[in-house]
């Protein structure tokens, strides 16, 4: 072979293994969005950060163990309006980050979301009286807490702490108390009736599960607070 046909030869070779290094790789490394690569579903977070995987919160899922998030509602194919603001709605659970479709897990009967946060110190109080009233009242209302702030894992160290274990799901970006048009403080607690209207909003701390009853029931019982 002639000394101009090698170099011919080599120069191939090279313009080959330049191809090979720039063609785009097949599906077998790619990730579906909001995945991380051997990873499952992430948490939400609202500020801008990354998400947090779920793995990377499985201890303090597990400290707190927190009771699972309702599924389906008491009332098996109850629906919202179709113009529902919380309609389509989905957040993850605190309990183990699986989505939460609101509609699904709060249509057909009463619904108390209570609206927190890991820094709130009033609601280190109510959060225990709203466990007590939750047992009280479980299979007639569902009693949901409503973690707003972009922290999870020091919500679940909260509630830990606290020893409040009802389900809750996290709003980092307070779509809950936005679209149904509570005020920007906390606590603040939004009572649905078995239709998904707001009854009322309760915007002040309380402390003992009696005082949540009758504010739960005056509200669902249209009484004026």
């Amino acid at each position: 072979m002639s000394s101009g046909a090698r170099g011919s030869l080599a120069a191939l070779a090279i313009v080959l293994a330049l191809i090979v290094a720039i063609w785009p790789r097949g599906d077998d490394d790619a990730t579906a969005p909001g995945t991380l690569p051997g990873r499952g579903a992430q948490s939400e977070q609202g500020d801008g950060r990354p998400p947090v995987a779920n793995e990377a919160l499985a201890g303090d899922r597990a400290r707190a163990s927190l009771d699972p998030c309702p599924a389906v509602s008491g009332a098996t194919g109850a629906s919202w309006a179709a113009d529902h603001p919380l309609r389509g709605l989905e957040l993850g659970c605190l309990a183990d980050g699986a989505t939460v479709d609101l509609e699904a897990a709060l249509a057909g009967k009463p619904a108390v979301l209570n609206i927190w946060a890991y820094w709130c110190g009033p609601c280190a109080e109510e959060l225990p009286a709203m466990q007590e009233y939750a047992r009280g009242v479980a299979g007639d209302i569902t009693v949901l807490t409503v973690h707003r702030d972009p922290n999870e894992a020091n919500a679940l160290a909260r509630l830990a702490q606290y020893g409040v274990t009802i389900p809750g799901v996290q709003d980092a970006k307070g779509r809950i108390p936005a679209q149904l048009g509570a005020p920007p403080v906390l606590p603040v607690t939004i009572v649905l009736d078995a239709g998904g209207s707001v009854a009322g909003i309760l915007a002040e701390p309380f402390t003992t599960p009696g005082q949540i009853q009758e504010a739960v029931t005056a509200a669902l019982q249209g009484a004026p607070r």
